[in-house]
């Protein structure tokens, strides 16, 4: 296992380290940016002592229009996230969404992520579990916190401990999401990392245009309430312009803004555990 990954797993545990960052581009528009991302990202993390995951979408099942971008390619995305790991030495993790996707991304990422709509599907738990690679569950935006201790049940008694649990927003009338930070110490309390995805709560879903909107003014209060909460990592989808991006432009922090961010985030945390 990655050593970050063994980090994030001591501090998670002991509640005394730096939270840890899963960031990156929703879906990696081709085989360049996610290196000039990871590299940029990387070099702010290491100057903080932040543990890092890189993350970005190998394809994007989940779209809402039959005309979104989904992707490059498969093999071509995912042969770019294990490119990226290596010149970095950086773990990765992407989205599967078939128990059938499990084992091929698994031969290529880090971490395997379940998408919040399917945190459900017995197969899909089932199936990255047996991957043996930690496994991030998203929780459903229509699910209680206290509900995920199945899904991460489902995980374990496959043979895998090794899972986290992300708390991304609950559905609020048809077209809003709400942050209940209460779900992030109840879901703690299945001795799982939790992790606050900070940009996918601020979604605007169910557009009539059939495009989510976002509001990416409040990330920053967001993920300081987060930290203060007593997340053990962060999500935060990045991008250079986030006007272009292809994929969740309207919720995703400009890349220039990353820094500055976390360097509110790093002192807040070293109140909360001084």
């Amino acid at each position: 296992m990655h050593k970050t990954l063994l980090t994030i797993t001591e501090n998670s545990n002991n509640k005394s380290g730096q939270f840890f960052l899963i960031a990156g581009p929703c879906v990696l528009e081709n085989d360049t940016m996610g290196f000039e991302i990871a590299e940029t990202i990387k070099g702010i993390t290491d100057k903080l002592g932040i543990p890092y995951v890189f993350k970005s979408s190998y394809r994007k099942a989940n779209r809402s229009r039959k005309d979104s971008f989904t992707g490059i390619g498969d093999e071509v995305a995912l042969t770019t996230m294990h490119k990226i790991a290596r010149e970095f030495d950086l773990p990765v993790i992407t989205d599967i969404h078939t128990h059938e996707e499990a084992f091929q991304a698994a031969h290529y990422v880090d971490v395997l992520q379940i998408p919040a709509f399917l945190c459900r599907q017995t197969d899909l738990l089932t199936a990255a579990a047996q991957t043996g690679k930690p496994i991030n569950i998203k929780k459903g935006q229509f699910l209680a916190p206290e509900s995920m201790q199945f899904a991460i049940e489902k995980v374990k008694a496959a043979g895998n401990d090794m899972v986290w649990a992300t708390e991304r927003g609950t559905t609020f009338g048809y077209g809003d999401l709400v942050v209940d930070f209460r779900g992030i110490p109840v879901m703690q309390g299945f001795d799982v990392p939790v992790v606050l995805d900070v940009t996918h709560s601020l979604q605007k879903p169910n557009t009539s245009s059939g495009v989510t909107g976002g509001v990416p003014h409040m990330i920053g209060t967001i993920a300081r309430a987060g930290i203060a909460a007593g997340a053990d990592g962060l999500f935060i989808e990045t991008h250079p312009t986030p006007s272009k991006a292809k994929s969740d432009g309207a919720n995703m922090l400009p890349l220039d803004q990353l820094e500055g961010l976390l360097e509110k985030l790093t002192r807040i945390r070293e109140a909360i555990v001084s």
